[in-house]
């Protein structure tokens, strides 16, 4: 009943969503609009600057949604601050709302009811929910070749959908192996960190002592951390098509099974909380020293850092291979929403090059641990100064050499949730086979695919 019930809701929140991204609506003024309702014609090529309020009596504003808390979002005000002091033509309202999830949850309510920002911030996985529906602005026009050829490679390709430049790569991230050198090395083990996943298992149970509550290895039973030990063993989550479940096959047995044996011998913790709770439990663990190693993502590692800074050495390094190294990327893009007006969309344009300017890049990578998104941020003292001090900012950036990702396909958080779930389940109770756990995932995704 419950699954039915979860269904439907789904069905409902999809068919508002579909509605709201309907381009037959006419649009109602938006946060920061100047109330005009008209569909605007295309942009001129490449506008370069913005220039909607010339002669007028205070600045032109836009409203933008972000997906970040704490330090990081802390670190993006300041740059908000320092656009809207740069310059009186246009003033940004950044507003806040929650983590990437409950961003995108809000987005679709205010997509139905017409009061959606100019510009947001969304999560990898949410481009796609939205892109693929109509609902963002081609950024192509406001973008010289030049200009686009500046962002990384790695992190640009998940924001172009059916020719479209529909998002720009900024707060971007890798998984990666964070883990305790002091550990390591009182163990006899190389500090260089494991290379495989045969030297995951071996270190950590090198180093696990149960009846102490010490483990050598925690990872949260996410997604992310899902897809990477698919690819790694050469495995893909959907077919090339997108239209079936491929996550079930073979390389998702392996992966279940090598958490499931861990578990089992208690070289690795068994996964606990929920979502984000999941990924504050395992940090915290390690920052406990209750664990030697986890995966987690290159964005944590400001905090991660501060955290430990004179209890022990942290150490970060690549995700272990399977049979090849792989790794997916996350974080997310900045977007426009394709209904808002001509002088919406040029003014965000405007503050989005501000943003991914050398250096205010430099700048928000070093104080998050997120990705420079543009190569030329690599040049910047800032981060040559921060690498050289702390090798590990550089790990994940060199690890993008190493990336795969999934091609955009809508619902893919409500599919996410259920290989979570079942995967989850099945190392609560190692008594449901990688198999069953897999299948019963399979069953409810491809549920939603059709």
């Amino acid at each position: 009943m419950k699954k039915l019930v979860c269904s439907l809701g789904l069905l409902v929140a999809c068919l508002l969503f579909f509605a709201a991204c309907d381009n037959s609506r006419d649009p109602a003024p938006a946060a920061g609009s100047t109330g005009s309702t008209t569909t605007p014609a295309a942009p001129a090529a490449s506008p370069s600057a913005a220039t909607p309020a010339a002669g007028a009596a205070r600045p032109f504003e836009i409203t933008f949604w972000t997906a970040l808390t704490g330090k990081n979002a802390e670190a993006l005000q300041e740059l908000v601050d320092k656009y809207n002091s740069s310059q009186d033509k246009i003033r940004v309202q950044a507003v806040s709302q929650g983590n990437y999830w409950e961003n995108g949850t809000k987005l679709q309510a205010a997509l139905v009811s017409d009061t959606y920002p100019v510009m947001t911030m969304l999560e990898v996985s949410q481009v796609g929910e939205f892109g693929l529906r109509g609902a963002l602005a081609d950024l192509a026009p406001y973008f010289t070749a030049v200009e686009r050829a500046r962002f990384v490679d790695g992190l640009v390709k998940q924001g172009v959908m059916d020719g479209k430049f529909v998002a720009v790569p900024y707060n971007r991230s890798t998984p990666i192996l964070f883990y305790n050198k002091d550990m390591l090395r009182a163990a006899g083990l190389d500090e260089s960190g494991p290379k495989t996943w045969d030297e995951l298992r071996s270190f950590s149970q090198k180093i696990s002592d149960p009846p102490r509550n010490i483990y050598g290895f925690e990872c949260p039973v996410d997604i992310w951390f899902i897809q990477a030990g698919i690819f790694q063993q050469n495995g893909s989550v959907f077919t090339s098509d997108m239209r079936r479940t491929a996550f079930q096959l073979e390389a998702g047995v392996k992966l279940v099974a090598f958490w499931q044996d861990m578990v089992k011998e208690g070289s690795m913790k068994a996964p606990l909380g929920q979502d984000y709770n999941s990924w504050d439990v395992a940090m915290d663990d390690l920052v406990t020293q209750k664990v030697a190693m986890i995966f987690s993502s290159t964005a944590d590692l400001t905090g991660l850092i501060e955290a430990t800074d004179g209890h022990f050495a942290l150490a970060a390094a690549f995700l272990p291979a399977g049979e090849k190294r792989a790794s997916p990327t996350g974080g997310a893009f900045l977007t426009v929403f394709d209904k808002s007006s001509d002088e919406q969309k040029a003014a965000a344009v405007d503050f989005i090059k501000f943003l991914t300017r050398a250096d205010n890049d430099a700048q928000f990578s070093k104080a998050t641990g997120y990705l420079p998104v543009v190569k030329d941020a690599l040049d910047e003292p800032v981060l040559k100064e921060l690498y050289a001090r702390h090798p590990q900012y550089q790990v994940a950036y060199d690890q993008l050499q190493y990336t795969q990702d999934i091609p955009p396909i809508v619902g893919f958080r409500e599919m996410s949730i259920i290989i979570q779930e079942e995967l989850k389940a099945a190392m609560v109770d190692t008594s449901v086979t990688p198999r069953q756990a897999l299948d019963n995932a399979a069953r409810q995704v491809q549920n939603l695919i059709k």
